[in-house]
């Protein structure tokens, strides 16, 4: 899995064939959707038309396990190749459950269609997004397959330290939505700016390659070509240690903080 991929969180289906496009001409591999999203359909006709082999790819996309299922066996199967047939393709590379929804307790009965799908192949790994600790470590305790991934929120304001030492212990790759922490308010900190400037970089790169650094694999989104070849482009500098602990005071200080739901309440 590419470590560096692309979002399309908020791109309107009609725009998300050039958006992929777009971003695939540019360099990337690998592309995270999801079923509420509403752009896999969009977001496959980018892959067919980007004219890449496939093996070269890694799509992502995820279960929208929202309260009007009773989420059991044959409920996951069908979202599962409803995604498919929208995205166009025979098999992903990387399946989510969406949210925990700890309220509802039926994460264990998905998981156990998210092994069926894993063994089928259609899905040559599965995961999750949003879990907790507690979540994880249920899931390793009932079933002998671990996530591949755990998909979470995760900038220099929220850096979710406890949870990527749980996804150390128990072998899961940490991935961050949100990389960039939704704009200005992470990009115009001043220590953002500071370490951007010393490397002669945007503030953007900056915290990618904080993430990069750090081993998270981030998912930045952008609808802007430049935008979408420049958060691309953070191979070229490192950061220092000074550079690296002024990033981690963002998340140690009084301003760090979740952008997003917490998913201990959010129920979808």
């Amino acid at each position: 899995m590419p470590q560096l991929g692309f979002g399309v969180w908020q791109v309107p289906d009609a725009d998300a064939e050039r958006t992929v496009g777009l971003a695939l001409e540019a360099g990337y591999r690998s592309i995270d959707t999801a079923s509420v999203y509403g752009n896999e359909a969009g977001t496959g006709k980018g892959i067919a038309g980007s004219g890449l082999p496939r093996e070269e790819l890694f799509v992502t996309t995820k279960l929208w396990n929202g309260p009007s299922e009773t989420w059991q066996r044959d409920n996951v199967l069908r979202e599962f190749d409803a995604s498919l047939e929208k995205l166009g393709l025979d098999y992903v590379d990387l399946y989510l459950i969406h949210w925990p929804r700890p309220m509802r307790d039926d994460y264990l009965a998905i998981w156990r269609a998210f092994e069926e799908i894993a063994e089928s192949g259609r899905a040559k790994a599965v995961g999750v997004s949003n879990f907790r600790p507690a979540d994880l470590r249920r899931l390793r305790a009932e079933s002998p397959l671990v996530p591949a991934v755990n998909q979470v929120e995760l900038h220099p304001l929220f850096p979710q330290t406890e949870l990527r030492a749980v996804h150390a212990e128990l072998g899961i790759a940490t991935e961050a939505w949100s990389p960039l922490g939704q704009g200005k308010e992470l990009l115009t900190r001043p220590a953002v700016e500071t370490v951007a400037a010393k490397h002669g970089r945007s503030a953007a790169q900056v915290v990618l390659r904080w993430h990069v650094q750090q081993g998270v694999i981030a998912i930045p989104k952008s609808v802007t070509p430049s935008r979408i070849a420049e958060n691309l482009d953070v191979f070229g500098f490192e950061l220092d240690g000074e550079d690296i602990a002024a990033l981690d005071t963002l998340g140690a200080g009084p301003d760090a903080r979740r952008i997003g739901p917490d998913p201990a309440v959010f129920d979808v």
